[in-house]
């Protein structure tokens, strides 16, 4: 059986991580609150928070706990994805657990850098994090994989664009097609007499 079998035929064990980010996001939301809440969602094993997930320490609590809890998938409540979430990713691969099996959602951008009323981001914030649960839940594993890719490139039109990027890829070595549906090659240029302000031959 292979991992990706193994892991779909289980029941998800979902560790939950709500981040203070400092006062960023505990300024506005109740993060102990939504961490509770978190705890009682169908198939969260454990749910904390912390004040900087991001940091060493936070990233090894959550090793620590996908080795303790048989966690097969983690959910981060904290900035934006374009941030952390390659950390939080290798943090999962690093604890042995396929970094596709991880959720984030954003809490910080989306919720308490936008709200000034603290009841009504504590409830966004539990909303989001129900629906990072729900939504890590149905992930499958994937895998990274590495393909060759052929240095060649086709180029549609032999106008004097066409023509020039052409010959451009080929400098730059690759093998260039160049296609062309007319007869000859030029396009509107080599219709034209003569070009200004040379007054050249166009052809």
């Amino acid at each position: 059986m292979n991992n990706a079998k193994s892991v779909e035929s289980v029941e998800p064990r979902i560790g939950v991580y709500v981040c203070h980010c400092g006062t960023n996001i505990a300024g506005m939301i109740d993060v102990q609150q939504v961490a509770a809440c978190a705890a009682k969602l169908a198939w969260v094993v454990i749910a904390r928070d912390y004040a900087y997930m991001c940091s060493d320490p936070g990233q090894a609590l959550i090793q620590s706990d996908i080795r303790e809890f048989a966690l097969n998938r983690v959910v981060v409540a904290s900035c934006s994805p374009l941030m952390h979430e390659a950390t939080f990713r290798a943090t999962c691969a690093v604890a042995g657990l396929n970094p596709f099996l991880f959720q984030m959602t954003n809490l910080r951008e989306h919720i308490s850098w936008v709200t000034d009323d603290r009841d009504l981001a504590t409830q966004k914030a539990l909303e989001l994090v129900r629906a990072a649960v729900r939504r890590v839940g149905y992930h499958t594993p994937l895998e990274s994989r590495q393909k060759g890719v052929a240095q060649s490139a086709l180029v549609v039109g032999a106008g004097i664009a066409g023509i020039e990027a052409a010959l451009r890829l080929a400098d730059a070595g690759k093998q260039v097609f160049l296609v062309e549906r007319q007869p000859g090659i030029g396009g509107h240029m080599a219709q034209l007499y003569k070009t200004f302000p040379t007054l050249d031959c166009a052809a």
